[in-house]
């Protein structure tokens, strides 16, 4: 039914629109309106959805597309549909599109994505370094479903030696009461190439304590006085910081979240990665 499912990055299109509102502020009776945000639109709208977190609007054209913007009226991507599409609607966050055609009477729930280009400077990269294909990892050293993927990627960047580089990006959960200390002790240990010792060490803690990070330090072999002092630096904090930033413009909010090529992961299954790498080192080819 869909033309495109998965929008790319490199259909946002940095455009902004405003208009005059067609409902200007006004009051009756007891009920006051005013008009916070108005902008053109480059076809007639028929029907129109906007996330519960406000960060995205959709508004089906009469030409047969799908426009997406952000609450301030940036075009962020455009989907073809077919010219039978007569509604739609979205998920709370605005990930899955529900589309129905009074034509074929028919529903369909399309999953949405964008394509996001993240900074990798500084962060610790496993694999070739100068492979075609990077698997960026949003990952927290607390977080049980990291743990569990963690022997799935090992084995992705086993069958991929020569395609594929793993670069990995903090993100501990504020729920997670010892993650923040582990994301700074791992960027510690970074200070003197350890970083991979730790970070392995700290997927294999069964038990999280205050002490957890002392004793890794020490097992992995750890100038301990650098490893203190690199701990309490500014330079650590800004990288954490960094990470953090880097995770809120590529709007994740979960760990663990994956990205090969710019490209969101959903399927996180050992086979799932492979067909991706093995999409995004194709492509690479052809380019």
């Amino acid at each position: 039914m869909l033309k495109k499912l998965i929008l790319s990055a490199s259909l946002l299109l940095p455009l902004s629109f405003s208009a005059q509102a067609a409902i200007q502020s006004g009051s009756n009776g007891s009920l006051n309106w005013t008009a916070e945000m108005s902008w053109s639109l480059p076809a007639r709208p028929l029907d129109v959805a906007q996330s519960l977190d406000n960060k995205r609007v959709f508004i089906l054209g009469d030409d047969a597309r799908i426009y997406i913007f952000d609450p301030n009226g940036r075009q962020l991507g455009v989907m073809p549909v077919t010219p039978d599409i007569n509604a739609i609607d979205i998920s709370a966050r605005g990930d899955l599109l529900f589309v129905t055609s009074q034509k074929d009477k028919t529903y369909s729930a399309l999953s949405i994505s964008f394509n996001q280009k993240i900074d990798i400077t500084g962060a610790p990269v496993r694999g070739k370094i100068d492979a075609p294909v990077t698997l960026v990892l949003f990952s927290d050293f607390e977080c049980p479903w990291c743990g569990r993927l963690e022997p799935a990627l090992d084995q992705l960047l086993t069958q991929n030696k020569d395609k594929l580089r793993l670069v990995f990006k903090h993100m501990p959960l504020s729920m997670h009461e010892y993650a923040e200390s582990a994301a700074l002790a791992a960027i510690a240990s970074q200070r003197q190439g350890k970083f991979w010792e730790m970070h392995d060490a700290l997927f294999q803690v069964k038990n999280w304590n205050e002490n957890v990070v002392e004793e890794t330090a020490k097992k992995i072999g750890l100038n301990m006085d650098k490893f203190h002092a690199d701990l309490e630096s500014p330079e650590t904090q800004t990288q954490l910081a960094k990470d953090a930033r880097d995770a809120q413009e590529a709007d994740i909010s979960a760990t663990p979240s994956l990205f090969i090529n710019t490209k969101p992961v959903r399927d996180r299954s050992l086979a799932g990665l492979q067909k991706m790498v093995d999409e995004a080192f194709a492509a690479a080819g052809d380019k």
